[in-house]
């Protein structure tokens, strides 16, 4: 493979389309009426799975050059990332153990109950677990997916790398298949009888990780395609485009039950989880993508300011500073009631993303002055030499 590749300029819309992940995974997880409106609003596409293909995308690009030329390196830095997400997981997991669930159980707020259940019942195995990535409470189950993929993903580059996509692609897609028809049972039972730990299969997580790798694996080439010049949307013909915005507007029907009785979200059932990307959900996914490439242009336009700028380059902080206002959300709540309404929900949503912000902002500055100071100095310039005075 050539090594001589174009230059790798900044792509700022990419971090303003995961700050715009972000905004729309925070207004999903506060428990307020605004979440109705923003879960999955058009068609089967949810915040999850956009934050998880970008993160891959940004991965993929930045890392595929250093993998061709020295994988090592490429190794190590991947796995310093997968540590530092790890540390940010674990420090999660104190706060949500030490504090969130210790105010549910004296408070009896079932909506912080019901999230730390197992926790309650089984603290040391549960502790443990969680320590291993095997216990993955809701809400806090996105971190140890993301710390799974980034060990993985320096392996999937070089083979990549080695033996081209298309061999990573079909690799990913027979996984992929094999999550629709019990892989995950199979790998649960594998691991339960290797760690002795007895933790229920709905307790290690929402999302079937032999299904999302698809998602993640997609972004990594379509990210390396970006660094390469290769990208494979480019030779996409334009009708194809027409036909992905039928398409899509058929799921956004599906999605509203606009179509009738058999073709409702309820109807179709598993072909449309989120958890375990059912098949109509991954042409779901892939025409929606295809029409945001298209309309890319527009799109790019849209979302290229601030704060989404912001937030998406401190995507991990903003994520990790997130979950604490849904704790805290899901902590007012109480009784049978399911939301926060009229004033409470306000407050809460303006706080909120007024801290993310400052989170962000800081998080940048910080980097910032990181990049400064371990910027190679310019040389002084040379002193010049005196010059003998003619007599």
């Amino acid at each position: 493979m050539s090594l001589h590749l174009p230059k790798l300029e900044r792509r700022p819309e990419l971090d303003a389309l995961r700050g715009l992940f972000l905004v729309w995974m925070t207004l999903t997880h506060l428990p307020t009426r605004f979440s109705d409106f923003v879960n999955q609003p058009i068609g089967f596409l949810s915040s999850a799975e956009g934050f998880v293909f970008m993160s891959a995308l940004l991965v993929g690009r930045i890392y595929i050059r250093d993998m061709m030329h020295d994988e090592a390196s490429v190794h190590l830095k991947l796995f310093k990332r997968s540590l530092k997400i790890y540390g940010y997981h674990l420090v999660m997991l104190f706060l949500a153990f030490s504090l969130a669930a210790t105010y549910a159980e004296h408070t009896h707020r079932a909506a912080l109950s019901n999230l730390f259940d197992f926790y309650i019942a089984h603290p040391g195995t549960a502790i443990v677990g969680s320590v291993l990535l095997l216990y993955c409470p809701p809400l806090l189950d996105i971190l140890p997916m993301y710390v799974i993929f980034l060990v993985f993903t320096p392996i999937v580059l070089s083979i990549a790398v080695r033996f081209g996509w298309k061999k990573v692609l079909t690799a990913s897609g027979l996984v992929w298949l094999g999550a629709q028809f019990g892989l995950r049972d199979v790998a649960y039972g594998f691991v339960e009888h290797l760690t002795h730990l007895h933790i229920p299969l709905q307790e290690t997580g929402a999302f079937n990780l032999f299904a999302w790798q698809a998602v993640w694996t997609v972004g990594l080439w379509l990210g390396a395609g970006l660094a390469q010049g290769t990208f494979p949307l480019r030779k996409v013909p334009r009708w194809v485009g027409g036909v992905c915005f039928i398409i899509c507007l058929f799921f956004i029907g599906v999605r509203f039950s606009w179509l009738g009785p058999h073709l409702t979200p309820q109807a179709l059932g598993l072909k449309l989880d989120k958890w375990q990307i059912g098949w109509l959900r991954v042409v779901n996914l892939i025409c929606f993508t295809m029409v945001f490439y298209f309309l890319r242009r527009y799109v790019i336009k849209i979302v290229s300011r601030e704060p989404l700028l912001t937030l998406g380059k401190a995507s991990l902080q903003v994520f990790c500073a997130h979950l604490f206002f849904v704790f805290i959300g899901l902590g007012l709540l109480y009784g049978e009631v399911a939301q926060l309404q009229g004033w409470t929900a306000v407050v809460l949503i303006a706080v909120t993303f007024i801290s993310l912000i400052w989170v962000a902002a800081r998080e940048v500055r910080k980097s910032h002055a990181r990049k400064k100071q371990l910027a190679p100095q310019p040389a002084p310039p040379p002193i010049p030499e005196p010059q003998s005075v003619p007599r």
